[in-house]
Formats: structure tokens, C-alpha cells, sequence
């Protein structure tokens, strides 16, 4: 797996999400999603276009690379098992959400993929 930085992986994971609710994805959508001013979030992008991770259109429109969508489809699902797993614990789930957030972009394949097999 391509190693990237936290904030290229969150990148990433909201441009995926966005993804599944909007028609296209544009860098003023994402700066909105995260709350990140849209200088920000351009250079942002264009670190993530010279990684390869996504294709950025004429029109400004954002796509993910099959690198960029593994990667966020990697912890995307972290994300959200994670999330689902603390909250089944009895962790409110906006401090779950939080700490999912934290937690998936540090922890090893291994231990993830145990969990995994632990909650299935």
C-alpha cells in the first residue's frame, strides 16, 4: 500500500464521500465539507495531482486515481468500523466519530485487520 500523510488520506476519504452525494466534486465543496479555506485545499490538490492520487478536469471537477480511491476506500472502512465498533461499546458516537477519525489513520494493518476479524 502507498503510504501518504494523515491530511492527504483525509483528502481523499472526503472527496470519496462527497463522491457518493454530489454530481462532481470541487475543491470549494471539499474546503466547505472540512471547513478549510479554498486556498488550502487547492494546494491540497495539487499535491494529491502530482502524487497521481487524482485527476482535476478543465472545468475543475475531481476525480479519484485507482491509487487515490484505494486509499480512501482503505480508510474509509477503518472510519466506519471503527466508528461503529465504539459505539457499540458504549462511546457516544460523536466522540467515536472523533476518535475513529484519530485512531484510522495510525493503526496498523494488522491490528485493524484484527479487529476486523474480532467483530465479524
Amino acid at each position: 500500500m502507498i503510504h501518504v500523510n494523515e491530511s492527504a488520506e483525509n483528502y481523499l476519504e472526503t472527496i470519496l464521500i462527497l463522491s457518493k452525494s454530489h454530481p462532481v466534486v470541487r475543491s470549494v465543496d471539499i474546503a466547505e465539507e472540512l471547513g478549510f479555506k479554498k486556498s488550502s485545499v487547492s494546494v491540497a490538490m495539487k499535491n494529491l495531482r502530482e502524487k497521481q492520487h487524482i485527476i482535476v478536469s478543465r472545468e475543475g471537477f475531481i476525480t479519484l486515481t485507482e491509487s487515490g480511491r484505494a486509499i480512501a476506500e482503505m480508510i474509509y472502512e477503518r472510519h466506519e468500523l471503527l466508528t461503529a465498533w465504539l459505539t457499540r461499546l458504549g462511546v457516544d458516537p460523536k466522540v467515536a466519530a472523533e476518535d475513529a477519525c484519530r485512531i484510522e489513520h495510525v493503526i496498523s494493518a494488522e491490528s485493524f485487520e484484527a479487529i476486523k476479524r474480532h467483530i465479524g
